[in-house]
């Protein structure tokens, strides 16, 4: 599995289909160009297929690109619809649940409480 300690603060999740014949030259000339992004900055970025079933995570770690791919031999990757703007931004635990076939537009956390003092 990927190494948490590699990611610094954000997962980008690329809205569109991408051809998976891209390697790290194809998807960081994404990471610039469409999701408008720094592909050096250590942040991860998901790419899938346009039928979903095969996914490729590209960052950049200390001195060199890292390309991870998961291919699906059955079922599909479930994703965001096809919606033109930012990409979605993700947490780890999203991306983990995203890997495992979850619906991240189905889960709903508990509401985040903030408070100021116990008094």
């Amino acid at each position: 599995m990927i190494h948490a300690d590699v990611i610094h603060d954000q997962v980008y999740l690329c809205r569109e289909p991408v051809d998976m014949r891209k390697s790290i030259n194809g998807l960081s000339v994404l990471v610039e160009e469409v999701l408008t992004r720094n592909p050096f900055s250590g942040h991860w970025f998901v790419f899938a297929n346009r039928r979903r079933d095969k996914l490729k995570l590209l960052y950049w770690s200390r001195n060199g690109f890292c390309l991870w791919y998961k291919r699906l031999e059955k079922q599909r990757f479930k994703w965001p619809a096809h919606l033109s703007g930012e990409p979605i931004t993700l947490t780890l635990d999203e991306l983990r649940w995203l890997l495992d076939g979850y619906d991240l537009a189905k889960l709903k956390p508990h509401q985040r409480l903030h408070y100021e003092s116990v008094l």
